[in-house]
């Protein structure tokens, strides 16, 4: 990463979306019902929201030799199709059965309680034998300790929380360094006359919000990130956050994000899956601006192009395929805790597609040596937001 131009034009290689991958389990139900040991099947589906169905998009068996792997994937809740977080970690089992020759399986868990089973199922599968399983999102931290114990010889990572286990190995990132800086540039935005696309910013007020999905350690980083991020760049400028409980509730993020708008905010800045559809809605309407999350949403959801300032990318899709390739490599490192912040390029402050360009240059400049200060160890970033 260039260290003059912090929000860089992340472009997504958009990979087959159907090579390797055998079969889609939309739900515990279903996968209850038709089982992972011999008999994945179902009444059809594409591996895009359907209820199953074998999915061998390689034509047969995968060859004499088989795949360099098997890997199971168990989605957060709020499933694919998120434009964020889900299809983030998707990325990066499509890359690996792209560039490593491995098959992979989904599972879209409907709720919390469908971890554990999901989990299970994978690890006590011997036809196919999975040599890892990919556990997407902190909510599966507590199935996952229970299920790793139950399965010691299954191999299993994890997305933004630390399982504390010799066949875990766990993924944590930088969250409230990425969203420090999309802080500030909401703060300096916020502070001056600023319009592009659809949105302007209204002159009178210098105010921003943060509309979180499940309240916790995880999204609070992000929260406590951005916040400081505004008071490093203006004291002045007033922080309303609100959390709607839900990653999957597209019109909740829609009412928080309507109601800080009405009361002077200029840009939200959402981490909360599918529910911050709902804020892109809300900026839209109120004729505001937006920031999105994990992926470039400016881009995953073009339709709000014209409103979406920025977005804080997780590289989710990284440490999915780094999880695989230790597999492959016969080099998995259970028990292992990997961190991935700015320096790692884990976590990127992304301009958007279609607004970056109106950002004026000073702005960025700032956001760019502020980074680099971050990494320098000149600014330390709280994680909780009490102390923001």
């Amino acid at each position: 990463m260039c260290d003059t131009e912090v929000f860089n034009a992340y472009r997504h290689r958009w990979w087959d979306m159907s090579q390797r991958r055998r079969t889609f389990i939309s739900s515990v139900g279903t996968a209850t019902a038709i089982g992972l040991a011999g008999c994945l099947g179902g009444d059809g589906g594409d591996g895009d929201g359907g209820d199953g169905g074998d999915t061998d998009s390689d034509g047969g068996d995968g060859g004499d030799s088989g795949p360099a792997a098997r890997v199971g994937m168990v989605y957060a809740t709020g499933g694919l199709g998120d434009g964020s977080f889900n299809d983030q970690a998707q990325t990066g089992a499509i890359r690996a059965a792209d560039e490593l020759s491995i098959e992979y399986d989904e599972s879209q868990p409907e709720a919390v309680q469908d971890f554990g089973s999901l989990q299970q199922q994978y690890a006590q599968s011997s036809n196919p034998d999975y040599d890892l399983v990919c556990c997407i999102g902190f909510l599966q931290a507590d199935a996952l300790t229970e299920t790793a114990e139950q399965y010691p010889d299954q191999n299993f990572m994890i997305v933004d929380s630390v399982v504390e286990a010799d066949n875990v190995g766990s993924y944590v990132f930088g969250e409230h360094q990425g969203s420090f800086l999309i802080g500030l540039m909401a703060a300096k935005l916020t502070s001056q006359d600023f319009s592009a696309g659809a949105g302007s910013t209204q002159g009178d007020s210098a105010s921003v919000g943060f509309v979180g999905g499940v309240e916790g350690d995880l999204i609070g980083r992000f929260e406590a990130g951005y916040k400081a991020g505004v008071k490093h760049a203006e004291e002045d400028v007033e922080v309303q956050s609100a959390y709607v409980g839900d990653f999957n509730d597209p019109s909740g993020g829609q009412e928080a994000a309507l109601s800080m708008y009405e009361s002077g905010a200029d840009i939200v800045f959402h981490a909360a899956g599918n529910t911050g559809t709902g804020v892109f809605r809300a900026a839209q309407e109120a004729g505001r601006f937006a920031v999105g999350v994990d992926r470039d949403q400016s881009v995953t959801k073009e339709n709000f192009s014209d409103v979406i300032l920025a977005s804080m990318v997780k590289r989710v899709d990284n440490a999915v395929y780094t999880s695989v390739e230790s597999v492959v490599n016969d080099n998995f490192e259970g028990g292992a805790v990997n961190t991935l912040g700015l320096e790692q390029n884990g976590v990127e402050a992304v301009y958007g597609q279609q607004l970056g360009s109106e950002i004026p240059q000073g702005v960025k400049d700032e956001v760019s040596e502020v980074r680099q200060s971050i990494i320098d160890g000149d600014i330390s970033v709280p994680t909780d937001p009490e102390n923001a």
